[in-house]
């Protein structure tokens, strides 16, 4: 089923507009769909290209919050046949002491509190997995290996979200490279309010990731 679906979704845009529900975690549970959720615009027309040209049906989740922001601008590759592939991760940030795994507009909040928890000696790594459905769960064992620390963020509710099924793979098969719990930070098991002020207690924010990393980090 060759089929390619654009949709947009996420909130931090003023409060409710135009359905800023997140739905990824929904349609990773059905198998047999990509769904791919970029934070940049290069990753955006490079994973745009691979869903163009796969054989199976592709969600392509677009953060509205990052239609107009400068600091996800990107050059275009050199090479017109240039596509970035599906579950390849990348990593936006290095560190040593804490694991951040992440996507969408969440990625530049996260290296937000980073760069602010660094001036109290905590070296953050942050991952932007790109796509939910295949994730690149390589790249997450390599940094977890390093770090021993995990918090997964993502803006969808936390209650059967993505960061539970993640967090549930961190924790059957990396176990023993854990000196904390694996911590899930999302938004509230609640639909997006239209009113901008209910929305920024309602989604994750940096001073609650800065939290989360504190309360990893002292555990």
């Amino acid at each position: 089923a060759p089929i390619g679906i654009r949709g947009p979704i996420g909130g931090y845009i003023h409060g409710g507009l135009c359905h800023s529900q997140n739905i990824e975690s929904i349609f990773a549970h059905i198998p047999g769909i990509k769904i791919a959720l970029p934070s940049t615009a290069i990753d955006a027309y490079g994973l745009l290209k691979s869903a163009i040209n796969c054989n199976d049906p592709v969600l392509f989740l677009e953060h509205k919050a990052l239609y107009r922001q400068a600091y996800a601008k990107s050059y275009l590759p050199n090479d017109p046949n240039w596509m970035l592939p599906f579950g390849k991760g990348t990593i936006r940030r290095k560190g040593k002491d804490l694991t951040i795994i992440t996507y969408g507009m969440l990625v530049y909040k996260a290296i937000d509190a980073a760069n602010k928890v660094e001036n109290t000696n905590i070296d953050v790594e942050i991952i932007d997995l790109r796509t939910i459905n295949p994730y690149d769960f390589n790249i997450i064992e390599k940094s977890v290996k390093k770090t021993s620390r995990v918090l997964i963020l993502h803006e969808d509710s936390k209650f059967m979200g993505f960061g539970a099924e993640c967090s549930a793979e961190i924790s059957d098969k990396l176990y023993n490279y854990l000196d904390a719990p694996v911590k899930r930070l999302a938004g509230l098991n609640t639909p997006i309010p239209y009113n901008s002020i209910l929305e920024n207690e309602v989604l994750p924010q940096v001073n609650n990731i800065i939290d989360s990393i504190n309360e990893l980090f002292y555990y």
